[in-house]
């Protein structure tokens, strides 16, 4: 359907993977912050990532695509 970047496909599984820590982290100690930081980071370079350009009008379908792929495909 969509021939996601590999770079593209790791940042949404990175951003899953830290929001699943984050989650486990209940909001204990400082970890808390550094992983809401990374979080924020994944979103700007997913969000701003120049493979959304090329899609005329097909960005929002796309980014529901790349995160459906993201959280059934396991991590490498």
């Amino acid at each position: 359907m969509h021939d996601f970047p590999e770079d593209l496909v790791q940042a949404q599984r990175d951003w899953y993977a830290t929001y699943r820590e984050l989650a486990a982290s209940a909001g204990t100690g400082s970890r808390t912050t550094v992983l809401r930081r990374r979080l924020v980071r994944l979103s700007v370079r997913i969000s701003a990532h120049p493979y959304w350009a090329s899609l005329p009008g097909g960005a929002p379908a796309a980014r529901m695509h790349l995160k459906e792929l993201s959280w059934t495909e396991p991590a490498p």
